[in-house]
């Protein structure tokens, strides 16, 4: 069997934990830190952001009421960039060796992302 384009998974610029802001969309020019990195899909849930309402079925069982719930759905990771700790400005991600190591770097002001 071969592999679907679903099977693939994608790399993608940001880190659970990164501060990002969102380029476009209903959300556009918000702010907020990556929660989860979902590869497969190529998304990415940021905290705060593309809020959606979702119907949900009570369930005594699981202690679980029903209702509208507000929850946070994934955004296309090509949406998002990653800001600056050094600068805070939103900006691109390039990779390079520092020490032994390889880090990300801020393209604007050339400072490392990664801690």
């Amino acid at each position: 069997m071969s592999k679907t384009n679903s099977d693939k998974k994608t790399s993608i610029h940001t880190k659970v934990g990164d501060r990002v802001v969102v380029t476009s969309g209903k959300d556009k020019g918000k702010m907020g830190n990556v929660k989860e990195v979902i590869t497969k899909d190529g998304t990415v849930l940021v905290e705060g952001v593309n809020i959606v309402t979702k119907a949900q079925k009570a369930n005594p069982m699981a202690g679980i009421q029903g209702g509208l719930n507000k929850m946070e759905a994934p955004l296309n990771a090509s949406k998002v960039m990653v800001v600056c700790p050094a600068c805070e400005k939103a900006t691109r991600v390039k990779h390079e060796v520092r020490n032994d190591k390889k880090v990300r770097v801020c393209k604007k002001c050339n400072e490392t992302i990664d801690v």
